[in-house]
């Protein structure tokens, strides 16, 4: 097979296999685990027929059709379908694909589907390293190989955890539906944590040789998308949709052609993404406007986006970003948001202040082994005019990180002092 047909068949599947895996669930009755047995069955049968034969005109509709045809081959093999005749009704029997004037009905209902998937990925009964690799395995069409690359993890143990994931899901028999209202705000927010975990770990990525992990972001962001398209009343939807586009934003800016990690104040600011910064922006006005002034995630994307007001570094407007982590921190305390105030205190109000702020932290056991507590802690004795201190808590962070890109960028600065 030729390189050009493997990277187009790739992508076909990256494209496709959420929307397979979601209606065979679907048709399965929530059997996850079996409903990604066939779709890569269905991807298989492709494999061997499409380097021959082409590509059909609509590969979305030959898989879609190919594996409905498998489900049903399985609902009627199963022991119980006689006697279920009933219950499965009109699944049973092949439905014709719509005409090409019913396209929007058809993704409709895979929209719906891919949104019931979601939440049966990201269920509370799982762990979030589980929901995460999870999450991607179905909705990102990621490889188990590729999940564990991403996250610096043995095959093995990714492996372990996906079909652990699975069993638990089929123990707990977990329904294949979105939550009832009463239920939703609690799913939701498991749903969304898994997201930002993705989105967070390519942004930022916490092991390895590399800063960012691009693919990773963009996974979370076109998760986050279909979440504010199936759920456009939700504000911390479209606040945590606005988070992930205003930071990814900066993506060509964060690092030099070789690799190396950019910090914000010293960050080109022409090679920021502006037309996804107002994507961000417009994302932000719509949670606010839906009343979500305080939730965890618009408040975190006003912070985000007051860093891309400023077309210059220091037109960064300090003192309102230090309210702003101040109203974070009232609406929803945690030592990292404290800490992240810590750094617009110092810049609005000076090192002093900031370093004041800074000293109940240095004891909390939640940031013992942090690496940012101590990066932050020597950005501050910087300030204050104490470079061996200063250098001591840089070289501390640098021994304390597992991204290789980071240790260099805490040593260089260890090194200035």
């Amino acid at each position: 097979m030729d390189t050009a047909l493997t990277h187009r068949l790739d992508t076909l599947w990256r494209m496709e296999a959420p929307a397979l895996i979601a209606r065979l669930t679907r048709m399965l009755g929530g059997d996850v685990g079996r409903a990604e047995e066939l779709a890569q069955d269905t991807w298989l049968a492709a494999l061997e027929r499409w380097p021959q034969q082409g590509v059909p005109d609509n590969p979305g509709a030959w898989l879609m059709t190919t594996a409905r045809n498998r489900a049903i081959d399985v609902l009627r093999q199963h022991q119980r379908v006689a006697g279920q005749h009933a219950q499965w009704g009109s699944a049973l029997e092949p439905q014709p694909l719509p005409a090409p004037d019913d396209t929007a009905a058809l993704e409709d209902d895979i929209g719906d589907d891919l949104l019931r998937l979601m939440f049966v990925a990201c269920h509370p009964v799982l762990a979030a390293d589980a929901r995460v690799a999870l999450t991607l395995r179905l909705l990102g069409g990621l490889t188990t190989d590729e999940i564990a690359r991403a996250f610096l993890t043995p095959e093995p143990t990714i492996a372990q955890r996906i079909v652990r994931a699975k069993r638990t899901l089929a123990r707990k028999q977990v329904p294949f539906e979105v939550p009832r209202q009463a239920a939703l705000p609690e799913r939701l927010a498991s749903v969304l944590e898994a997201v930002y975990l993705i989105f967070n770990e390519g942004y930022t990525a916490s092991a390895g040789d590399d800063w960012m992990r691009p693919a990773l972001c963009e996974e979370a962001l076109r998760l986050g998308r279909v979440l504010a398209h199936r759920l456009p009343t939700w504000p911390q939807v479209h606040g945590l949709l606005a988070l992930m586009e205003l930071q990814a934003s900066r993506t060509a800016a964060r690092t030099t052609a070789e690799g190396r990690p950019v910090l914000l104040p010293d960050q080109d600011r022409t090679r920021w993404d502006w037309l996804q910064i107002a994507r961000g922006q417009a994302a932000l006005r719509q949670a606010q406007a839906l009343g979500g002034s305080t939730d965890a995630y618009v408040l975190q994307a006003a912070i985000a986006e007051c860093h891309a007001g400023a077309r210059r570094a220091q037109d960064t407007d300090w003192p309102r970003l230090a309210a702003l982590y101040a109203t974070l921190a009232h609406h929803h305390p945690s030592p990292v948001v404290e800490l992240n105030r810590v750094v617009a205190v110092a810049r609005a109000d000076g090192a002093e202040a900031a370093w004041a702020l800074l000293q109940p932290l240095q004891d909390d056991p939640r940031l013992r082994g942090y690496v940012p507590l101590a990066a932050v802690r020597g950005d501050v004795l910087q300030q204050l005019g104490r470079p061996a201190e200063a250098r001591a808590a840089f070289e501390e962070a640098a021994a304390l990180t597992a991204n290789a890109r980071e240790k260099d960028l805490l040593l260089a600065r260890a090194a200035a002092l």
